[in-house]
């Protein structure tokens, strides 16, 4: 693929650069049985889970807004107990609930040998920069840039403007990669990026379905 004066690349995190492991409601029913809760059913939590997702409503990814989809999750599976939520909340904040696709660290590498400038625009929390840390992957950011410190969520722009101020380039030079048509590419555009939507279950046949795309000749 070829994009017009480009001096750096900014990626989504979830669902473009890592995934939950093995999956959302795997790590729910493992740390729901160490609180002594269920057993219950993977696939169930994972269709709840997906479904409470998808018709979220005002989602500003502060620990209510979660304990909200946590409990949509476990609606008519389990009682949950208080603690909980605070346990699985800071489960997601560890390494192994996380898996780096295969294709980002040669992606990143690569682009880096290219001279590009590499950044992140999240909708995330203050969980996403010790996470990064600690899967390998902040060193090779100029820029992180999470919604919940910034105050506003994609695709609102000041969440990319604020990414073109940290890297210090105009945002027609910028290409931001992300698996959310309204979030990652409409806002970007939006915002004067060029845009890349990234689909790694390949059924959108407009987007790419993997990074190593991206920079194919």
């Amino acid at each position: 693929m070829s994009f017009k004066g480009l001096k750096a690349i900014t990626f989504d995190a979830a669902g473009t650069l890592l995934e939950p492991w093995p999956s959302v409601g795997a790590v729910y029913a493992r740390v729901a049985e160490e609180c002594g809760i269920g057993p219950v059913s993977i696939d169930d939590l994972n269709r709840q889970f997906a479904s409470a997702w998808k018709n979220k409503r005002g989602f500003d990814y502060s620990r209510v807004a979660w304990r909200r989809i946590v409990e949509k999750t476990f609606s008519g599976l389990a009682h949950t107990k208080p603690a909980f939520f605070d346990h699985l909340y800071d489960e997601f904040a560890q390494p192994r609930c996380w898996r780096v696709y295969d294709d980002v660290a040669p992606t990143l590498e690569r682009c880096r040998t290219q001279g590009l400038k590499l950044g992140v625009i999240s909708n995330w929390d203050e969980r996403l920069r010790p996470l990064l840390e600690q899967m390998g992957l902040a060193p090779y950011f100029d820029a992180i840039i999470v919604s919940t410190e910034t105050g506003h969520h994609k695709p609102a722009l000041e969440v990319f403007h604020q990414a073109t101020r940290t890297l210090q380039l105009p945002p027609e030079s910028i290409l931001h990669v992300g698996d959310s048509i309204d979030e990652d590419a409409k806002g970007a555009s939006a915002a004067g990026f060029q845009s890349v939507l990234l689909d790694r279950r390949g059924r959108d046949q407009s987007a790419i379905h993997s990074l190593a795309a991206l920079l194919s000749d």
